[in-house]
């Protein structure tokens, strides 16, 4: 039975949302920031506070990340229901201690009709969703380049 939400060429999502953490987390032990896989920490909007999994982070330097490798759909449509969880972690990053730095890490993915990417579809679009303090990255598909977009 073909399972029409996998990404074409790849054993299942689990593994290309696991291999694309390891090459962001690779790209930062590159920049001498060591990070540390499904990393916790308390967050929330008021004085009650509950344990959160990121990707990755750590204590020091205070450091929290997300990944999300998403593409456009194969008819270069929006993926919706993608979208909806890179706002699901900028809520996250809203609520997550103020004194740690914020990386969204996504995969660089281009709209074949105009060559607009993911995230640059999503900043133009989402821009007030995106707390101030929350850097987003791209990374290249086939190298282990990175830009900082915001």
């Amino acid at each position: 039975m073909d399972n029409n939400f996998q990404r074409l060429g790849s054993r299942s999502n689990a593994h290309v949302g696991n291999e694309f953490e390891h090459t962001v987390r690779s790209f930062f032990v590159d920049q001498d920031l060591d990070l540390t896989p499904r990393f916790k920490i308390d967050i929330g909007v008021g004085a009650h506070k509950k344990p959160h999994e990121f990707d990755l982070g750590a204590k020091l330097p205070k450091v929290l990340v997300e990944c999300k490798s998403h593409t456009w759909t194969k008819g270069a449509n929006v993926p919706s229901a993608k979208i909806t969880t890179w706002d699901q972690a900028m809520y996250y990053f809203s609520m997550s201690p103020r004194n740690f730095r914020k990386m969204f890490c996504v995969l660089r993915d281009e709209r074949l009709t105009t060559g607009e990417t993911l995230a640059a579809y999503y900043i133009r679009l989402r821009y007030h969703l995106i707390p101030d303090a929350v850097e987003i990255w791209e990374f290249s598909p086939c190298s282990s380049n990175a830009k900082r977009l915001i």
